[in-house]
Formats: C-alpha cells, structure tokens, sequence
C-alpha cells in the first residue's frame, strides 16, 4: 500500500476546475451586462494565468484552448455554436490564444522557479536542522564516554553508571531523530508504504511506554480490546512522537495521560499533558517539517519532524490527528477506524 500524503495533481485539477468554472460564468454575466469583447477576452485571460499558478504548464495549455472555445461558443456570432463568420472575431480568439499560450508558459515557468526555490530552501532547512540535532547528542554521548574512559580510576560506581545511562539516553534520542527523519522524506516524496495486520492497540501503547521509560505516563486503556488494523512498528512511532513531545514540555512533577477510547466504529488515542499548550495563533503550523512552536522545552530541543512523521503515518492508516481544546496543556487526538471499518 503506497501511501500519496496530499494527491497534489487531483487538488490543482480541481482548483483549476474551479478558475474556470467560476472565471466562464463571470464572462458570461459580463457579456449580459455589455461588457466588450476586449473585456470578456482579458477575464479569460486571467483565468489561464490563474490555472497557470495553481498547476502545471500542460493544465495552463489545456486551459488556454478551453477558454477559446469558450469565447467562440458563447461570445461570437452565431451564439452557441462553434462556427465562427466573423473575421474580426477570428482574429480576436487567435490572438486571445497566442497571448495565453504564452502567458501560461511564463506562469508556468514562475510557478516553477517558486517550487524549486521551496525545495533549496527546504533543502537548507534538512541540513541546519540536521547538523544541529546530530551533533547535540553525539557530543553528550562523546562527552560522557571519555570522561568514563579518562577518569574511571577516579569515579565512583555511580558516577560511572550516571555517565553510562546519561550516553544511554542520547543514542536513544539520536536513534528516535534518525527514525523521525527517514519517515519524514518517504513521507515528504511521498513513498512511505505499510503493511496492514490485525493488531491489538493496549499492545503497541504498552510498547510506547517501554519506550518511553517514564513514570509519570499513565496509560488508560479501553473497556474492552480494541483491534486495529496497522503496521505496529510505524503507528508505536506516531503514538510516542506524541508522547514524547508531551512528556517533553510538560512539568517533571506533572503527569501524561494516554487514553485509548472506543467511540462506535472508531477509537480515539488522546494524549493530554499539563504543559504550557499551543499558541491558538501556530496551531496551523504545528504539523509542517521543522516547526517547533511550544514552550517551556526543559532544554531537550526538538527536531521539528515528530507531529509530521505522527501525522503521516496516522494518515497512511486512514486516521486522523488533531489538537482538541484544552483548558489545561495540550491534549493531542488520534482518531483511527476499528480493524473491520479499514477498506484495503
């Protein structure tokens, strides 16, 4: 199963669709109210630089025959019907379409330029951010094993094992970040593919607080068992970026709740923390790459990629993930269907 995360040729189709649905009907309001035919002529024209933008050059092109025909149906004499008697009126569309074939090609190569100056950007953004949340780790676990190899005669046995476990938790981290970011490019182009098994959901949030290694999560499961259909490896990794990210900017002394819930033909995994919550004015951009928006991190830093790589696979997995108002914190919501609602 290859999962497309946003089918971006079917959303600009339809926008286009739309430009020229709504760009069509506008002419031939215009025309009713006298508009000349100059005038119907350039609000076509804006509607294939519009489609130019919004899609691709071949869209623009296809676009730009479309709102000739247009012109020649309901704009020249006779009305309703592609004959054309007039030379003035031939002339007029051949033009008109010379001009929006041309326009739409320069559109169309801005539009262009404009994806792959997102790209270099985005490109710069992978390499910052990288470099950072590499090094940071590598030089904390460095840092502590040659302080154990340089000074053990000197240390105590707990010293030791506080440099060991402190080391132990870095490549922890460095190992959840490397994770993050392979899913975050399959799901950035678009590759990331999972295998459906029947899977019990208590089982994989027990394997989320394995993983977490904390007492202060507290896992509430359902009245009753709760199959889903999933590739557990991947959906644990969704369920702990959340975890982990309230665990994270939450207080030390507060704890994290994970409730598994069974509503009808669904079930919804919450995760509600006591922190300081999410600004309402970056709530939508809290699940774009490398957006790190919440306060009150106790100096743990965040890579930006785990509400992406959550949100991915949750939508790989027909699901859903949404922040639910809170009085308190943030309370971070998975929504997936029981194993039987699932269409392969």
């Amino acid at each position: 199963m290859l999962f497309d995360l946003k089918n971006d040729s079917m959303t600009s189709g339809l926008i286009s669709f739309t430009i020229l649905v709504a760009t069509i009907s506008i002419s031939i309001l215009a025309d009713f109210m006298n508009l000349p035919k100059t005038g119907l002529l350039l609000i076509l024209q804006l509607a294939v630089v519009m489609v130019a933008f919004a899609s691709n050059r071949l869209t623009a092109v296809i676009s730009s025959f479309i709102c000739a025909m247009a012109f020649n149906y309901f704009f020249t004499a006779p009305r309703y019907s592609f004959h054309m008697s007039d030379a003035t009126d031939i002339a007029d569309m051949l033009f008109f379409l010379i001009v929006a074939l041309l326009t739409s090609q320069v559109a169309s190569y801005i539009h262009l330029k404009r994806q792959e100056l997102k790209q270099v950007q985005l490109r710069a953004s992978i390499l910052l951010s990288v470099s950072h949340d590499l090094r940071t780790p590598l030089a904390s676990i460095i840092g502590s094993l040659t302080t154990v190899e340089t000074y053990k005669p000197q240390l105590s046995e707990q010293q030791c094992d506080e440099l060991i476990n402190g080391a132990l938790l870095q490549t922890h981290r460095l190992h959840n970040y490397i994770e993050n970011l392979l899913q975050a490019t399959k799901i950035q182009h678009k590759q990331l593919q999972i295998t459906l098994s029947h899977n019990a959901l208590f089982s994989i949030c027990q394997e989320v607080e394995k993983r977490a290694e904390s007492p202060r999560l507290h896992l509430i499961n359902a009245n009753e068992p709760i199959m889903v259909q999933a590739q557990a490896s991947l959906l644990e990794q969704a369920i702990f970026n959340l975890v982990d990210n309230a665990l994270k900017y939450s207080p030390d002394d507060q704890p994290v709740h994970l409730f598994l819930i069974k509503n009808k033909n669904r079930v919804e995994i919450s995760i509600n923390d006591q922190g300081t919550g999410i600004s309402p004015d970056l709530i939508d951009t809290i699940f774009d790459s490398f957006v790190s928006v919440r306060i009150g991190d106790k100096g743990y830093g965040g890579s930006g990629l785990g509400l992406t790589v959550a949100k991915g696979i949750v939508e790989a997995h027909q699901g859903q993930l949404t922040i639910v108002p809170s009085k308190t914190g943030c309370c971070m919501q998975i929504s997936l269907p029981i194993a039987e609602e699932i269409t392969q």
